[in-house]
């Protein structure tokens, strides 16, 4: 059973099904954000899932400075907050610095802060100090034991609305490796656990200062993360993953979510 806060401040429902978080990895349009997530909410209403709609306003941290970052933090922000209102979603997306804590905070119901600022101790502190929910990554380089000093962090602003996330481990070069143990750790420190499934298959920096991916293993991770019983998934998922602004190689393409959704609930409920 997923906590109580996650209806109150969110008002979600079905907080007997797992959570998911999901849409594409970065605002690239007003049209790409909601036909996303038009129909992620079709999808999670059908098969009553609590759903967060899930974007970043932008890309901080890219390979390659030549990487495509985002349209404008205003212009993002304000498609995350039409499509807030347009589809009665809440809204989860990164921050980066102590400042955008706060200017993100007034649109999004939930923080995230990105697997490589994990420890950052002012970040996690500003994002507690906000009042809003705060989903934090596991770095690819920790051990899921440290994410607890992590979650104290923010717990020690008096917020203890948080998540912790699931999304591999750097593994020798441009490959991560998703230990399940972890995932059994960071259940013990009484926190909601999310498995990120679309990143856990990424290869960071793969091709020439661009990350590939194997999304081939998005299904097959996701059902051995329901198996042991996580309490959410985070799939970035894109109507057209080749045309993809930022990590296209790696993302669910939306018209298999359904299916997979569905095949993880029959996991999850056993």
């Amino acid at each position: 059973m997923l906590p109580d806060y996650l209806k109150k401040e969110l008002r979600l429902k079905n907080l007997n099904n797992f959570l998911l978080i999901a849409g594409p990895c970065v605002v690239e349009s007003k049209s790409v954000v909601f036909k996303t997530c038009e129909k992620v909410k079709e999808i999670t209403d059908r098969l009553k899932i609590p759903f967060i709609f899930k974007s970043s306003y932008v890309k901080a941290n890219r390979t390659s400075g030549k990487s495509f970052r985002g349209i404008g933090i205003e212009e993002a922000l304000k498609i995350l907050s039409d499509a807030k209102k347009e589809f009665d979603v809440p809204i989860l997306t990164d921050v980066h610095s102590e400042i955008e804590a706060g200017v993100a905070a007034e649109v999004a119901d939930v923080l995230q802060i990105p697997a490589f600022l994990c420890r950052q101790t002012e970040l996690l502190e500003a994002a507690g100090e906000t009042g809003r929910v705060v989903n934090i990554k596991k770095g690819q380089f920790l051990a899921p034991s440290d994410m607890i000093y992590q979650a104290e962090k923010v717990a020690g602003t008096g917020n203890k609305k948080i998540m912790l996330t699931e999304r591999g481990t750097t593994f020798g070069y441009n490959n991560l490796v998703v230990d399940m143990r972890g995932l059994v750790i960071m259940k013990k420190f009484g926190y909601p656990v999310i498995f990120d499934a679309t990143h856990s298959v990424q290869m960071p920096s793969k091709e020439k200062g661009v990350s590939g991916g194997n999304p081939e293993f998005i299904a097959p991770l996701s059902r051995a993360a329901a198996a042991i019983g996580v309490d959410g998934f985070f799939i970035e998922t894109h109507p057209n993953p080749a045309r993809a602004l930022s990590d296209g190689s790696n993302m669910l393409k939306l018209d298999k979510l359904g299916v997979l959704l569905t095949d993880l609930l029959k996991l999850y409920k056993i």
